[in-house]
């Protein structure tokens, strides 16, 4: 990977941690309502439920099944109904705040600040995001992650979600990078793994949650720290 020249990277949970980020901001929300009183519920009964709503309605949108809106009306009014907790305004409200809430909190990946000090005086980096676009930028501003990369392309400002190659030859122009000449590392095998080889540019899956997805030439890592063996 010698002739390598530009790096791309996913945002959420290749490089900003957003399970982790998102637990804490949950975490808050559920004290500040008290949830865990008023309803009998723990916050550690309550977050699997989320996660797998949340987890499930971004595959859909990956997938062009359902929009952002419903992503939104949906996730924490499916957390709280499979609890038995019936309150669309309580979920409303959630909604609302954790949008603002999450950005308060900056953890990155473990080894994502040293992999990009190890890379940036070698290469330009860019990130493609199909996250929501003003949070997205506050994650990147507000964390240790500013000021690291050429170009950042956000899929819901073109409104062209990963894998779509559309999106992939958009953030090449944008960069002025060659695919022959890039490579994306990312953690999500559909969007990010599969989209990549399929728009013709060299990929790194990045299995944080061991999902033992394989293609060929598509290296596998379980540490970002392992890049530095293809870069």
């Amino acid at each position: 990977m010698n002739t390598i020249k530009h790096v791309f990277f996913d945002l959420d949970n290749t490089l900003w941690d957003f399970r982790k980020n998102a637990k804490f901001a949950l975490d808050e929300l559920y004290k500040k309502y008290d949830v865990e009183n008023r309803y009998g519920f723990t916050f550690e009964e309550f977050h699997p439920f989320y996660h797998d709503s949340n987890e499930g309605l971004w595959v859909l949108i990956r997938d062009k099944k359902i929009t952002k809106e419903e992503l939104r009306a949906r996730r924490f009014k499916e957390a709280f109904d499979n609890l038995g907790i019936d309150n669309d305004a309580l979920a409303k409200i959630f909604e609302e705040e954790y949008m603002e809430t999450i950005t308060n909190y900056n953890e990155v990946v473990d080894g994502a600040m040293e992999l990009l000090d190890y890379l940036k005086p070698k290469y330009q980096l860019h990130i493609i995001t199909n996250g929501f676009l003003e949070v997205s930028k506050r994650k990147i501003e507000t964390s240790e992650l500013n000021g690291y990369f050429d170009t950042v392309t956000y899929a819901d400002e073109i409104k062209i979600l990963k894998p779509d190659p559309r999106i992939f030859s958009l953030a090449m122009e944008k960069s002025g990078a060659k695919k022959d000449e890039s490579i994306y590392i990312g953690d999500d095998w559909i969007a990010d793994a599969v989209g990549a080889k399929a728009f013709g540019m060299s990929a790194i899956f990045f299995d944080r949650l061991d999902d033992n997805f394989s293609m060929d030439d598509v290296p596998t890592i379980t540490h970002l720290d392992e890049v530095k063996e293809y870069l």
